[in-house]
């Protein structure tokens, strides 16, 4: 094990500066994925499981979201409710029980709705209630994904070593090309958020700033002519 006194920004500083891995890159045709963007993981001052890091997150989303929904690619919103038993969020939701606890975000609550700064359309835009961290495990993504014909997932959302990170794995893991705009995603915490973009940029997503990802959204029709 290499060991280091830098911070765990320093080291994701140092590896978007200088990469040491090829990019996976952009394919045919992409799908958005934001992950639990709701009031319970948002409201910063409101909950306490709530957090902020770069604070044009949810201006960011919305335009990579705008821009798919506008080249005809889908967009597709997660987020997390339980029943009021709470026992489908499993052994997950047996390490505590207070407000703030996983198991008790109900459906339809103020915890599991959507932020107000977001711009779901909830017509044309599909919308997951996932019970575990990865979008993928026990949802009906990836035959939304096939359907679609989708071979790149652009994933958005928090927490950046939770949810994002399981669902970027499982992104990879079903061989899809996979990017994390750097300024969508958000952790609770400094260390882990940047633990996990080293970690996901090393191994298993192409993390990028988020103008790379407005460029190609941007230039889709083009690219696919």
């Amino acid at each position: 094990m290499d060991v280091s006194d830098k911070s765990a920004r320093q080291i994701y500083e140092e590896i978007k500066a200088k990469p040491t891995r090829p990019r996976f890159g952009f394919g045919r045709k992409a799908a958005i994925i934001n992950i639990d963007l709701q009031k319970a993981y948002t409201n910063v001052g409101e909950f306490a499981t709530a957090y902020e890091t770069d604070p044009k997150q949810m201006d960011y989303v919305n335009q990579i979201s705008n821009l798919a929904r506008s080249k005809g690619l889908p967009v597709i919103w997660t987020y997390v409710a339980y029943m009021e038993s709470g026992e489908d969020c499993g052994i997950w939701g047996t390490r505590t029980d207070t407000p703030d606890s996983l198991q008790n975000i109900k459906v339809g609550s103020r915890r599991s709705e959507f932020d107000d700064r977001l711009n779901v359309d909830h017509v044309r835009d599909v919308i997951i209630n996932k019970r575990m961290a990865s979008a993928f495990h026990e949802t009906n993504l990836r035959s939304v994904l096939k359907f679609h014909g989708i071979d790149t997932i652009i994933v958005s959302g928090g927490s950046t070593s939770g949810c994002v990170r399981a669902t970027v794995v499982d992104s990879l893991s079903s061989s899809y090309r996979t990017i994390v705009p750097e300024e969508c995603v958000a952790d609770k915490h400094e260390s882990p958020h940047f633990a996990n973009l080293y970690d996901m940029a090393i191994k298993y997503a192409d993390v990028l700033p988020v103008a790379d990802v407005v460029e190609y959204l941007s230039n889709y029709q083009m690219l696919n002519d």
